[in-house]
């Protein structure tokens, strides 16, 4: 018995009986574990869970279960049949081993999806069972919903209210809605948004109410599911008058004051390369061949912190706001648009304010010299990726001739792009190229196209430069010991690491190294084991999964994606706040010195700021991802009964997600798979026919077609074209009868955002430059 599995048994034991005290004797009867060795055991194993604050020692020298302990705090993830799963926070002091819980119907107390709940543990796992253990949840700590937004109609089943509201969130979207007469009284059709009032609860399960305390348009105008969208993530709108009235009492162009200690760069070939579409021009490049043979590389940035001031209505509103979201045919910026667009935005010609990092890097692609400071520059040409990629890529003479003086400078960007990613890859960092999808709307916002975004040599290049500028200042704020913001990205816990490797075994895979003390170059080595092979999507997806979630700190934890042990955002200001904060911090350091005094400015609140800009990064985030999955189902509405060619990108037990070309995802739900009973063989994951043993696992190309589209959930429903052109494989054992069968065992549910939680875990985990909307081409 491992050490591990007896320290589990007694904390299950203490667990299962709570208010029983124990002597050693009697948790070894209990566990049926006799003998001198089994008892020396058992006592350091009390001994760890009364260190771990779990169990106590009773003054006549017994263990019992820690009352502080019976209650655990978790996240509760609800399934559409009543069920649902109690996820811990793993950080937390009172985190126990097992992370997620089951909860049945009658144990819920009506928690909504997303609650912060206390439970408490009604049947423990069993060690080395794959049967989690059972809770009951016992309080409801935090509700996550306190708002809701949707299209306000009459009916008669309003229960005496005086009307309902239709809820499109697909994780409450069962429950009824009714708005009571206390605040406004809207009119049907209206999209409305309402406080909760009342929640689900033993009196009425299946329904909330609310107050009425905004309209914010009509279900026929259009964008008003986009906008359903914000509100539904509470991500601010509309900015304050106050705000409004500060931003345009900013002068339109540089003064002769604001130039005053700055170095003037104007003299520097300076360009700004984006998008065709971008209009907030935050960084712009330049670089040259130095006489040593070494770069120069320089990095200029909007110097945004010099237009909003701490304290400002503009910082708390951009605070607020915690960075611009990008929702396909809109965004909603953190700045004012006479800012983002105007004073702060580094536009061909124009003077502009900003804060440079200037670096030098040798051949091997070292940073070798480095100056940060605030300047003075004018940009020479607005670039777009497509002119670069023309110059660089295609070497097209038109563009060529127009940018002909600019030419050698890209050419020699290329060749210092080229030295910067082979240094990144020889250290181990991970690159994950994943598909980006552009989704092409009409006038009405309706979409009409779906388009790949192509990764170039300008759009890669461009972010080796932003990383290079971000390390650099991280590492120099760094080894001058001073509060500072940092982006973190933390090595992934070793059981997730050690399931991954299991994983990979059992696909046949080779894997050398510990997952205790894993590399970032381990990783890499993987993907470039499987590069261009069937299974290469599959072991990706697993590696994401696998991996931590980006973040902000005010301690530099490193970020394990770019095996860079220094890292920040230092190149976004128009669109992040922490990019904002740390030219504000820059700019504080730099007037005031380095000293305990100015130490302890920023010291207290470096944390918070960090903790909630994380929180609004993910906000943002989800409304994209709910977004882009709105409009794509809605562009494949105008498909159905149409075939499509895709690949299997996930395998659960309750069916098949397939991914088209164009990143449409949608399910091949079990029950659709009539040809033979399906069987969900954990080991490889893949579903396996009972009698035709056709195989379905990721990677593996499917022909399909589309039999339904729910818009308002986002789901996309597939059906398998020619299930006898399926691969066969020998992975079930000869006539076994399992619980996974699709008939009997759906307790892992049959819902999309089963698989949409699991499948996007990690992948925000964004690093220099811009956010999803935006041409993205940074994943950490």
């Amino acid at each position: 018995m491992q050490d591990n599995d007896l320290k589990i048994q007694i904390e299950n034991v203490l667990r299962t009986y709570p208010d029983n005290v124990f002597t050693v004797e009697k948790i070894a009867d209990v566990l049926r574990t006799h003998g001198s060795a089994a008892f020396k055991l058992i006592v350091q194993e009390l001994a760890a869970l009364e260190r771990d604050g779990i169990a106590v020692v009773t003054d006549e020298g017994k263990f019992q279960m820690n009352p502080d302990k019976q209650k655990l705090t978790g996240t509760f993830h609800a399934n559409d049949k009543g069920f649902g799963f109690v996820a811990y926070d793993e950080t937390a002091p009172d985190a126990y081993i097992a992370p997620d819980a089951y909860i049945a119907p009658d144990n819920t107390m009506n928690a909504l999806n997303g609650d912060t709940v206390e439970m408490e543990i009604v049947r423990p796992a069993q060690p080395g069972s794959d049967r989690g253990p059972e809770g009951k949840v016992v309080g409801i700590a935090e509700h996550k919903y306190t708002r809701v937004v949707g299209p306000f109609q009459v009916s008669d089943d309003d229960k005496g209210y005086i009307g309902q509201l239709t809820l499109n969130d697909k994780k409450i979207a069962k429950y009824k809605f009714y708005i009571n007469d206390v605040g406004l009284k809207p009119t049907p059709g209206e999209v409305i948004t309402a406080q909760i009032t009342e929640y689900p609860d033993a009196k009425h399960p299946e329904y909330m109410v609310g107050i009425a305390d905004e309209v914010i348009g009509s279900v026929d105008d259009p964008g008003i599911d986009i906008l359903q969208i914000v509100y539904a993530h509470d991500i601010p709108a509309e900015f304050p008058e106050d705000v409004i009235q500060a931003a345009d009492a900013i002068p339109d162009h540089v003064t002769e004051e604001e130039k005053v200690g700055r170095e003037d760069i104007t003299d520097q070939d300076l360009v700004t390369i984006d998008g065709e579409s971008s209009k907030d021009l935050d960084d712009a490049v330049t670089a040259w061949k130095l006489p040593n043979g070494n770069y120069h590389l320089g990095v200029h940035i909007a110097d945004v912190s010099h237009y909003v001031k701490p304290g400002s209505a503009i910082d708390k509103e951009a605070f607020r706001r915690g960075t611009s979201v990008y929702l396909t045919d809109r965004v909603i910026p953190m700045l004012p648009r006479r800012l983002s667009n105007g004073i702060c935005s580094l536009n061909e010609g124009q003077l502009r304010l900003c804060m440079s990092c200037e670096m030098e890097i040798d051949q091997s692609g070292n940073i070798i010299k480095h100056r940060i400071h605030p300047s003075l520059m004018r940009s020479t040409a607005r670039m777009t990726y497509t002119a670069v990629n023309n110059i660089l890529e295609s070497h097209d003479e038109k563009t060529i001739d127009r940018y002909k003086r600019l030419v050698p400078m890209f050419e020699t960007m290329g060749e210092l792009h080229k030295i910067l990613y082979k240094h990144r890859k020889s250290r181990g960092a991970i690159d994950f190229d994943d598909n980006e999808a552009e989704i092409i709307v009409d006038e009405k916002g309706h979409p009409i196209d779906i388009k790949l975004r192509v990764r170039g040599t300008a759009e890669r290049m461009i972010e080796s430069f932003m990383l290079a500028a971000n390390e650099t200042v991280a590492k120099h704020y760094y080894e001058s010991h001073v509060p500072f913001i940092y982006r973190v990205h933390e090595t992934p816990d070793a059981d997730r690491i050690r399931s991954f490797f299991e994983t990979l075994t059992a696909f046949g895979i080779n894997v050398k190294g510990d997952p205790e003390h894993v590399t970032p170059k381990t990783l890499q080595n993987v993907l470039k084991k499987v590069a261009g092979k069937p299974e290469e999507m599959m072991v990706s997806v697993m590696l994401l999964r696998s991996l931590k979630q980006a973040r902000y700190a005010d301690q530099s934890l490193g970020h394990f994606g770019l095996a860079a042990p220094f890292y920040t955002h230092f190149t976004s200001p128009i669109r992040r706040y922490p990019d904002t904060m740390v030219h504000r911090l820059i700019h504080y350091y730099e007037d005031n010195g380095i000293n305990d005094e100015t130490k302890k400015r920023y010291a207290n609140v470096l944390d918070e700021i960090a903790t909630t800009t994380s929180e609004y990064e993910r906000r943002a985030v989800d409304a994209e991802r709910d977004t882009d999955a709105m409009k794509k189902a809605e562009y494949m509405n105008d498909h159905l009964g149409e075939e499509f060619d895709g690949v299997v990108s996930s395998v659960m037990k309750f069916g098949l997600f397939i991914e088209l070309p164009n990143t449409v995802e949608g399910l091949v739900h079990i029950s659709r798979m009539n040809d033979d009973y399906y069987q969900y063989v954990e080991q490889f994951m893949a579903l396996v026919g009972r009698n035709t043993r056709r195989t379905y696992k990721m990677g593996q190309p499917i022909r399909v077609k589309v039999v339904n589209v729910d818009v308002k959930q986002s789901a996309v429903d597939f059906d398998i074209v020619d299930p006898e052109k399926t691969p066969q494989s020998n992975m079930l054992p000869k006539r076994t009868y399992h619980s996974n069968d699709h008939r009997s065992n759906d307790r892992h549910g049959n819902n999309h955002s089963n698989h949409s939680n699991n499948n996007n875990r990690g992948r925000n985990n964004n690093h220099s430059r811009g956010n999803n909307g935006r041409q993205n081409h940074n994943k950490h």
